[in-house]
């Protein structure tokens, strides 16, 4: 899945006339960056959801044929429902059995996706998600086994977990918008339509493995504000 309705404020004036997936970068919508990069990983199945311009959009991937592959659209123009509730809207898309890839559509990587899913079909974990050490204000928290065990505000000073972090030898790890997540995620959604995917991840990772993926030899960038957009364009890991 790709996750491609946010609203780009942070693009603005760039956003104004246009979703934040119809940035180009090179010359090349980021919408067109993201879903080569899930193809060349060995995607032939992916869906999009959309609300801002959504018509811009779909009608993109229209005019490219789909890229060659079966792309559907998941509408959320009426509202936007953050990373959990535009998952759990697109439940539908999804078998039973086979764990799938989610993305961000603002993220610019050269990171090896295929061997990322790889890697999670060799676990039991309801999810792996890609991290890095970089600079955020909220940090996700692995224990010495890469398991996720907390989530922290350096802002506000707000921890979540229910183990004493105090005596663990902790990794404070910044989120990618990269996961690898098994289906049985959506039994553990909350009964509402509009949520993070992190909130989910929070709650589970008591009684489920919720694994990180350190990728700091990659290149990486989130590209939702201009000044990444100059690093984007000037960049020569994208080929």
């Amino acid at each position: 899945m790709l996750f491609a309705a946010g609203l780009g404020t942070r693009l603005r004036p760039l956003t104004n006339d246009r979703p934040k997936a119809m940035v180009e970068v090179k010359g090349k919508p980021l919408l067109q960056w993201a879903l080569e990069r899930l193809i060349a990983a060995g995607s032939n199945q992916i869906i999009v959801n959309v609300h801002h311009y959504a018509d811009m959009i779909v009608d993109f991937i229209k005019s490219k044929n789909s890229f060659g592959v079966q792309i559907e659209i998941s509408d959320e123009r009426e509202k936007v429902l953050e990373t959990g509730g535009g998952l759990k809207k697109a439940q539908w898309f999804f078998d039973d059995v086979d764990p799938f890839l989610v993305c961000n559509v603002d993220v610019l990587t050269n990171m090896d996706l295929a061997a990322f899913y790889n890697n999670h079909l060799k676990t039991n974990a309801l999810a792996t998600l890609a991290v890095r050490h970089r600079a955020t204000s909220r940090y996700l928290l692995f224990d010495n086994k890469n398991r996720l065990v907390g989530w922290q505000n350096v802002k506000t000073g707000e921890v979540r977990s229910r183990l004493d972090l105090r005596k663990m030898d902790l990794s404070n790890l910044a989120f990618s918008g990269i996961h690898a997540i098994s289906p049985s995620i959506f039994d553990l959604m909350p009964a509402e339509d509009k949520f993070s995917i992190i909130e989910v991840y929070l709650k589970a990772m008591e009684k489920e493995t919720i694994l990180g993926h350190p990728h700091d030899d990659d290149f990486w960038l989130d590209v939702g504000k201009p000044e990444a957009l100059e690093t984007a364009e000037g960049s020569s890991n994208l080929a």
